[in-house]
């Protein structure tokens, strides 16, 4: 059974930061990419970054220059490092893994962490 574990969420300040954790554990044979996305309440679930098989990293437009992911495949582990964080950045951030299995995709999520950006 796959697992994902996110950590790190909470209460910040306008201008403040907060690094949030995913940690994958299970039959994950093989990790194609782990991302994450964000998800505020009426809207719809937004990729916020990306780190694929090839190591490369993708930022979703409105946190470039703020945000930035990393991966340690040693431990199954993405970070997500959030500067200058704005009220419009509240959210339920949640982990995604894509497995890949000669040719066979499989997506897995977390549960999500709540994070809220307020004076």
């Amino acid at each position: 059974q796959v697992q994902l574990v996110e950590s790190g969420g909470g209460l910040v300040q306008p201008g403040g930061s907060l690094r949030l954790s995913c940690v994958a554990s299970g039959s994950i044979f093989s990790i194609y990419s782990m991302n994450w996305y964000r998800q505020a309440p009426g809207n719809e679930r937004d990729l916020v970054a990306s780190v694929t098989a090839r190591g490369r990293t993708v930022y979703a437009d409105f946190v470039k220059g703020r945000f930035t992911t990393s991966r340690d495949n040693a431990k199954n582990l993405v970070d997500l490092q959030m500067n200058s964080l704005k009220p419009e950045d509240t959210a339920v951030y949640y982990c995604n893994v894509v497995s890949d299995v000669d040719g066979n995709f499989t997506s897995y999520w977390g549960q999500g962490t709540q994070v809220t950006v307020s004076s």
